[in-house]
């Protein structure tokens, strides 16, 4: 019965920052991997940054110059540092955890961020 479930999201000014946590719950082992995903209105879900349990990273181009996304294995929880906010990351941010390589990804209920003046 894992669990995925974002926090911190909000509404900040162009070239703000934002942190968002995703823990994911329920399993006693670390998730293979655990990553972000975000949806603007009338868009299709974008792949953000994905990070392993063996803190192997990727972003996607971008935002790999402005998002940082870090791990707590002990936690199980992934981190997306948002720096340099522009009203085009205004969107639901969705967090994503892959249990065991292969299996399907767990999803969070999203958290949104809106960047705006």
């Amino acid at each position: 019965q894992v669990q995925v479930a974002e926090s911190g999201g909000g509404s900040v000014q162009p070239g703000g920052s934002l942190r968002l946590s995703c823990a994911a719950s329920g399993s006693s082992d670390s998730s293979y991997a655990m990553g972000w995903y975000r949806q603007a209105p009338g868009m299709q879900r974008e792949w953000l940054a994905t990070m392993t349990n063996l803190g192997r990273t990727t972003y996607a181009g971008a935002v790999k110059d402005r998002f940082t996304i870090s791990r707590d294995d002990d936690k199980n929880t992934v981190y997306l540092q948002m720096d340099s906010l522009k009203p085009e990351d205004t969107a639901v941010y969705y967090c994503f955890a892959i249990l065991k390589i292969g299996a399907n990804k767990k999803w969070g209920q999203g958290t949104q961020v809106t960047v705006s003046s």
